[in-house]
């Protein structure tokens, strides 16, 4: 059971589910009787297929199991919008007559909490900062002695340098490899912080305004659920850039090594003269490709605090007026579908023989 657990993500099949209601929704009513129950079961097949790598009968039952509880579960999606969208936009309004009076200090909680996460949030883009140039830094350095030994190769005769170059290329690719996986470690801890930091300030926030919400505590609930919501999706957001630009990095290094071994397989009375150039440029190809990773990643912590800011400012304007976007309902609905995907999961029992 914990096996075949673990092998199925309840936010990747949340994720499928969701993707396949908001695709739903720009299509006609008429399309979407239709394909509901071929296309969302297809998929959802796909992705079990692919991770459900255990024969066992468990894994065959949550599989017969999982399908009819995700059309069902989609199939009140589409009726569950249009009450949420209208509940959300009811409460709020109720939420804005009620704390109107208190403008003041609401505007002034809200400010007070913006001041305070952006101190408690400035020194992790800091360290992200840091980080993504320490680990630049290392892995140039890393990398420096392999430019300084193709270069040294080149003294030597072709068939030596030949006969070489392939296992020199397959060191150069491991270093980049191991390289990238030591950056990816460093910064994918700092991502988990800064979520935590965020929901505490969100939690200091509800604290705040609980006194002034009354008898529509509920209401303003589901708009700090909301705005959490909101903000472990920008932290999400921030660990997936880290990862693709890791990604990406290794991306723009590894031809490096693919090179020398196209250079190793050809001529081998020419191979010094190919060779040259690639020995010239290795260490300040690394060096560029290093530096324009630094620049990308380094500024996400800022971006990160300034998203954080931009959603506390849309729920003071929201509280302002009393008008809810498509957002809210949305992000709360989504918010619903990763709950039941995960519920359903981990009281899934494998079958009695």
């Amino acid at each position: 059971l914990a096996g075949a657990q673990a092998d199925v993500n309840p936010d990747e099949v949340a994720s499928v589910i969701w993707k396949y209601f908001t695709e739903l929704g720009n299509n006609a009513k008429e399309t979407v009787d239709g394909l509901q129950q071929s296309e969302i079961t297809k998929q959802l097949d796909t992705l079990l297929q692919s991770n459900l790598r255990s024969a066992s009968l468990y894994a065959e039952d949550l599989q017969r199991r999982l399908v009819p509880f995700a059309t069902e579960l989609q199939a009140r999606l589409v009726q569950d919008s249009q009450r949420l969208k209208e509940q959300i936009q009811r409460e709020l309004k109720e939420l804005q007559a009620k704390m109107a009076p208190y403008a003041d200090e609401v505007h002034q909680q809200i400010g007070t909490n913006i001041r305070e996460l952006q101190a408690k949030i400035s020194p992790y883009a800091e360290e992200l900062r840091s980080r993504v140039d320490r680990g630049a830094g290392e892995l140039r350095r890393a990398l420096e002695p392999y430019a300084t030994e193709l270069r040294g190769r080149l003294q030597d005769n072709a068939e030596s340098i030949q006969a070489s170059l392939s296992p020199y290329a397959d060191r150069l690719q491991q270093q980049i490899d191991g390289g990238v996986e030591s950056l990816k470690e460093h910064l994918a801890p700092l991502a988990d912080d800064l979520k935590t930091q965020v929901e505490q300030s969100v939690a200091e926030l509800r604290r705040g305004l609980s006194p002034y919400a009354g008898q529509v505590q509920e209401g303003l609930n589901r708009q700090l659920d909301s705005l959490t919501a909101q903000m472990d999706k920008v932290a999400e957001e921030l660990r997936a850039r880290l990862a693709a630009s890791s990604e990406e990095l290794r991306a723009q290094l590894i031809p490096l090594a693919e090179e020398l071994r196209q250079a190793a397989g050809g001529d081998a009375k020419s191979l010094q003269q190919r060779l040259e150039p690639l020995a010239q440029q290795l260490d300040q190809r690394v060096g560029q490709t290093l530096e324009a990773f630094r620049q990308q990643a380094a500024p996400f912590g800022e971006a990160f605090g300034q998203q954080l800011v931009q959603r506390l400012e849309e729920m003071k304007g929201k509280l302002d007026s009393g008008t809810a976007g498509l957002e809210d309902h949305l992000e709360l609905l989504e918010k619903e579908v990763r709950e039941k995907v995960a519920a359903f999961l981990n009281t899934a029992q494998p079958p009695v023989e």
